[in-house]
């Protein structure tokens, strides 16, 4: 084993402090809406924290590690370009606002509202089919990660490592749903949000002093040259180039020179090259994040839990702040790695690693556990274990969440529709229970039998467009549109989830099957072309398919106008407990900024530092971009920037972890406060009454 006894001392200390937390919950679990969303009790810094943390689990950490490695830098300087949608989505609440104001504990009890009860069937079925296929590599990706970073043997009494390590995680994590739904959920996640980001920041310090920007600079500097080296002594192998004149050669060496030259690590601007990590995967992705918002209903626990729908949206701009840690690992770490497995220093540790990794079955286990092996050869001890504790929240943070959110929409939304009455208050929770379990028992067999053929982030991509590919049109039309239809919502989610459905099929077929015979049949050929489309594309076009579809179904059908007003509790049917006006003197210039009545004078200095931050990122982008479409930058200034890039986000990350520790402590005192005093309406358990 690699950790010492110091190290395991660390990991069991982190998981009795989380098992802790959450039995302190037990008991004020009351009702439906508790277990569900919290009893909706939730400040925006726990919610900020705790939803920060379920969507980053172990599986994203391993993830961010395998992109990284291939992107470097370079990626980084595309996501400039989303400080400008995520202030647009941060300040206008965009989605997350208006379906908080709706008071549904589900997105698909929001489809019934605004479609129909058969749609929401429909949706809760496509929802939950998708979720648990996508979570379905979860507990191998981090059993893997365990096994190899923790150094753990084969088998332990005779059974199998690996499946006995995914039953022990798995358990952990329903112990936690079991507890307390979503209450124990958001304050276990809570705490281990907290305990992540000042690990990530204690890692992320450890690397930078550990190497020099000159052995950075130089190993990525590389990076095209050894790439173009490794074609070419392939290409020198094979009997057709052998064939060819020696101006054909030149021609075809040449060729891989210039399209490598288009590889950098360093410089955004010559990334055309790098393979599946790209400008377009990138791009796709920013309109993903402004079409699906709201969609992933893996956290969709978080979505109901807000006590108001202005702590939903400050949660929401929160999380600009609350995800500079993490980002900063998952810019630096990677490339970090990149340089310890590449760079003529560290060769001897690269060699150890690389054949550790020679030992795994195939080049995608290799490309997730290369990061995990690296970091348990040059970690000493004790931030071993402070690493493998920080691993070990993060599995229990997305597991506990994705089983609590899954389990519920298959009882909230696929078996409670088909009821003439709602659940009394102890068979609903027995239900939700029960599912939650045959969600483990189904992610646990799925890990065991699945053989994952792609990278982490493209089979994320499919898997999660089998609903997100069509649900954007839905939700954003549903809740900005009154023209929007029930058949527009049919239309566009069946072509979006038949998009990414046959996207994972195709991807599952053997290519010893396909080049089984010497000439490709018409079929077969067709294939092959889909089969090179990676995941994200396949997401791409997905969403543009019922985007369009929605809005010409909607305008083709009849006209009826759908009542927006009560749908979002507003006007004549607005909710008392949802109005919290704070200042009623909200200027018009505070208004033009999207700071109205009920933003105190703290809500605004936040609105305003997420203005300046977000402001300033895309300042630089622009002036950059114009820069070097002027001028040849050279790789030692881009590193220059990238190195006081990386500064200005330290201090800015040790700056959120102790501002977001003070604010969540205070938020989590009221949360509990009043789920052990408010009285509960039991009757708000997701039931929409049949019109």
């Amino acid at each position: 084993m690699k950790l010492a006894f110091l190290d395991w001392l660390i990991v069991f200390s982190v998981l009795g402090g989380m098992i802790y937390s959450v039995t302190r919950v037990k008991g004020l679990v009351k009702s439906v809406s508790d277990f569900l969303s919290a009893g909706r009790t939730a400040g925006r810094y726990v919610l900020s924290v705790s939803g920060g943390m379920a969507a980053i689990g172990a599986i994203s950490i391993v993830n961010s590690l395998e992109l990284g490695y291939v992107a470097g830098f370079a990626f980084s300087w595309w996501g400039f370009t989303s400080a400008f949608f995520l202030l647009l989505i941060t300040v206008s609440g965009w989605v997350i606002y208006r379906f908080r104001s709706t008071r549904c504990l589900t997105l698909s009890q929001f489809f019934e509202k605004r479609y129909s009860r058969k749609f929401r069937i429909f949706t809760g079925m496509v929802a939950f089919i998708a979720g648990i296929i996508n979570f379905g590599i979860f507990p191998a990706v981090g059993a893997r990660f365990f096994i190899y970073f923790c150094g753990l043997p084969d088998a332990v009494l005779g059974i199998p490592t690996f499946p006995l390590l995914m039953v022990l995680l798995l358990s952990i994590s329903l112990f936690f749903v079991f507890t307390g739904g979503q209450v124990a959920v958001m304050i276990a996640d809570f705490f281990q949000g907290i305990f992540v980001n000042i690990t990530i920041i204690t890692i992320v310090l450890f690397l930078f002093f550990s190497l020099s920007w000159e052995q950075i600079t130089y190993a990525l500097e590389q990076t095209p040259i050894n790439l173009a080296k490794e074609e070419i002594i392939e290409l020198n192998g094979q009997d057709k180039f052998k064939t060819l004149s020696q101006e054909e050669k030149n021609n075809e060496i040449e060729a891989i020179n210039n399209k490598y030259e288009n590889s950098s690590r360093i410089n955004p601007f010559k990334t055309s090259e790098v393979e599946d990590f790209n400008f377009i995967f990138f791009i796709i992705g920013l309109f993903g994040f402004m079409y699906a918002a709201m969609s992933w209903q893996g956290t969709q626990g978080y979505n109901s839990s807000a006590k108001s729908a202005h702590e939903a949206k400050m949660g929401s701009v929160l999380g600009i702040f609350r995800n500079l840690p993490i980002g900063l690992f998952f810019v630096f770490v990677p490339v970090a790695i990149y340089v310890y497995m590449n760079h003529p220093d560290f060769s001897e540790i690269s060699a150890t690693v690389q054949l550790s990794m020679n030992t795994l079955e195939n080049e995608t286990l290799q490309g997730q556990l290369r990061g995990p092996m690296l970091l348990s050869t040059i970690l000493p001890t004790g931030l071993l274990g402070i690493f493998a504790a920080m691993m070990l929240a993060a599995f229990i943070s997305t597991h506990d969440t994705y089983l609590h959110s899954w389990g519920s929409i298959f009882v909230q939304d696929v078996i409670m529709p088909f009821r003439k009455e709602p659940f009394d208050k102890d068979t609903h929770l027995k239900a939700l229970r029960y599912s939650i379990f045959g969600v483990a028992v189904f992610i646990f067999l799925f890990s065991l039998l699945f053989q994952q053929n792609q990278k982490i982030a493209l089979f994320f991509a499919i898997t999660a467009a089998i609903f997100a590919g069509g649900s954007g049109a839905v939700i954003i039309g549903g809740l900005y549109w009154k023209r929007g239809t029930t058949a527009a919502a049919w239309t566009a989610m069946i072509i979006g989830a038949f998009i990414a459905v046959g996207g994972v099929i195709i991807k599952q077929i053997p290519d010893t099957w396909l080049y089984s015979e010497e000439t490709l049949s018409t079929i077969k050929s067709i294939i092959v072309n889909l089969k090179s489309i990676n995941g994200q594309v396949y997401w791409a076009i997905g969403m543009g398919s019922s985007s369009v579809s929605y809005i010409l179904v909607s305008l083709l059908g009849k006209k009826n106008n759908f009542n927006l007003d009560k749908l979002l509790l507003r006007g004549k049917y607005a909710n008392k407990e949802e109005l919290n006006i704070i200042n009623k003197n909200s200027g018009i210039g505070w208004k033009a900024l999207g700071m109205g009545k009920e933003f105190t004078k703290n809500d605004k200095l936040i609105y305003i530092l997420n203005y300046a931050w977000a402001l300033g990122w895309i300042l630089v982008f622009i002036i950059g971009t114009v820069y070097n479409l002027s001028n040849d930058v050279s790789n030692q200034s881009w590193m220059t920037f990238w190195k006081y890039y990386l500064l200005i986000n330290i201090v800015m990350s040790v700056f959120c972890i102790i501002w977001f520790t003070w604010g969540g402590f205070k938020d989590l005192g009221i949360m509990m406060r009043k789920l052990e005093y408010a009285e509960r309406d039991h009757s708000d358990d997701g039931w929409v009454e049949n019109k």
